[in-house]
């Protein structure tokens, strides 16, 4: 099994890491950042565009392609790659993670106790969880089996285990319960998974057990003991960032470290150094996208108009006269072409040019600031590194 993957560490100190994954697609440089998908699109990004940026892998999401257009017509368009054009690594999560926010809403809106809307998951249960379509209200179940079906119809290097996310208030009494039908799950996942393998993919499996030491410790140890290629740490991650790295320590206690470790959903610039620093080698998060589409914009820190924020919003009036570059330093298209003034233009006036033009940034920025990280490790000083980016 996995013998067209690979993971290998090239340096180490402490417990930072460089290394690097090999696939049937390429190869992936390791600290990396997958950029989100969705729904087989980097949202208004081409994939000529992101190859332009230095992007070298991409995530798209079992739930939403499940739900439309289904992943039997993509595997009828020749699967993932050959329908979005993209010609690089690619990792799909399991829907978990969709379904917790069907029911409880984003993981911001769990830990803030906020509610909207009437909840579209049905229910858990140990065969899997039902819920209403996004796309036509129809109810549909996705169980460990059908999750893995749908991945690797859609043929992603890297595809993971079907789990439950289990929310932030849960007490420890359901999160165990929950943990413990997750790992269930994973079990079927890997034995679905071994029916259909093909070569063509290798698969990650997810530790749970919320903010709880003695249950994340279990979780990996699970995990650890199953034939994953690899791990992804997931689950509620604590009400803040000190508490997140908290968790996430906890969860490399009994970890198998000679396999590549994930970390689900996470991409702030600083989490980023603090992960890698626990010996993370991948990390993924909407956020650069997901900002651009409000005029955020990420810069290093000398660039920053404010210490309690990653990135410049280019809709504010101080940029209405700024001639220079989102980043003087950058060399994306969109620093080498626009100003500030005429991005700050484009978003008053509700141009999509804009929304583009800060989103190409937005990737070559974190692809720069990865590609930073493994020349600092490798040069021993990540601390002089994380200065200049945080």
């Amino acid at each position: 099994m996995y013998n067209n993957f690979e993971f290998s560490v090239i340096f180490s100190c402490g417990e930072h890491r460089r290394g690097v994954v090999t696939t049937p697609h390429g190869v992936v440089e390791t600290p990396a950042f997958i950029f989100c998908g969705t729904k087989a699109s980097v949202k208004g990004i081409s994939p000529h565009q992101l190859r332009e940026t230095k992007t070298s892998i991409i995530l798209s999401n079992t739930y939403h392609l499940f739900s439309h257009p289904g992943s039997e017509y993509i595997k009828n368009r020749g699967g993932l790659h050959k329908f979005m054009g993209w010609d690089g690594p690619m990792f799909t999560d399991s829907g978990g993670f969709q379904i917790f926010s069907l029911g409880h809403g984003s993981v911001a809106d769990e830990i803030k106790g906020r509610r909207s809307g009437q909840s579209m998951l049905s229910s858990i249960d140990d065969n899997g969880a039902t819920f209403k379509s996004y796309w036509d209200g129809s109810m549909q179940l996705l169980t460990p089996e059908k999750s893995i079906q749908v991945q690797q119809d859609l043929g992603a290097d890297l595809i993971v285990a079907f789990d439950e996310c289990t929310p932030f208030h849960s007490d420890k009494a359901y999160t165990e319960q929950s943990m413990e039908r997750s790992h269930r799950w994973e079990k079927r996942s890997l034995d679905e998974f071994i029916r259909g393998d093909d070569g063509s993919q290798a698969m990650y499996g997810i530790i749970q057990g919320g903010v709880h030491a003695d249950l994340r410790k279990r979780s990996a140890e699970f995990v650890s003991s199953q034939p994953f290629f690899a791990t992804a740490i997931g689950g509620t991650l604590g009400s803040h960032k000190s508490q997140m790295m908290e968790v996430v320590e906890m969860a490399m206690n009994g970890l198998d470290k000679s396999r590549p470790i994930h970390l689900l959903g996470i991409g702030g610039i600083s989490d980023i150094f603090n992960g890698i620093a626990l010996g993370i080698d991948t990390f993924d998060c909407v956020h650069p996208t997901r900002i651009a589409r409000h005029g955020g914009a990420l810069v290093k820190a000398k660039y920053r108009d404010s210490a309690s924020r990653e990135h410049i919003n280019l809709k504010r009036s101080q940029y209405k006269d700024d001639d220079s570059p989102i980043e003087p330093d950058c060399d994306c298209p969109s620093c080498r072409i626009f100003s500030r003034a005429y991005l700050h233009y484009l978003l008053k006036a509700n141009e999509l040019l804009a929304l583009q033009a800060i989103a190409v940034h937005n990737i070559r920025f974190m692809n720069r600031l990865m590609s930073a990280i493994r020349f600092s490790l490798e040069n021993q000083r990540v601390a002089e590194e994380r200065s200049i980016w945080c």
